[in-house]
């Protein structure tokens, strides 16, 4: 159930963003300038920018700890993803995935776990 929560929020993180940056992008172009201009215009758009930054880097090093101590692969996708859209796309997807590989890890050792009570040896 938690991974099509994840999955449902993945969706919801890439389609609300985009849902905003594409007008931008249509009217301006890539105008990098411009966008850093508007992000931080004021007080209110300021508060928001710097905490998305923070949250970035936050969730940059969750990647790499946790994904790392779990074995995950490709992390650095999950840092693009953040990069891509943000990070209300990448969290979920890495969630997503960490979930995943919690779960491959669980039956694993649950077969582990019951292969070596039919041992014969044991």
């Amino acid at each position: 159930m938690i991974q099509v929560i994840y999955l449902l929020l993945c969706i919801l993180g890439f389609v609300l963003p985009y849902s905003q940056f594409l007008p931008f992008v249509l009217e301006h172009g890539l105008d990098i300038k411009l966008f850093w201009q508007q992000l931080f215009a004021n007080q209110i758009s300021g508060f928001f920018g710097m905490d998305v930054i923070v949250s970035s880097l936050t969730f940059w090093t969750l990647i790499f700890w946790e994904g790392t101590r779990l074995k995950m692969q490709n992390l650095w996708v999950y840092v693009f993803c953040n990069l891509l859209v943000g990070v209300s796309f990448g969290l979920p997807l890495f969630l997503l995935m960490r979930q995943r590989q919690l779960a491959q890890a669980d039956e694993q050792q649950f077969h582990d776990l019951r292969n070596w009570h039919n041992d014969p040896l044991v």
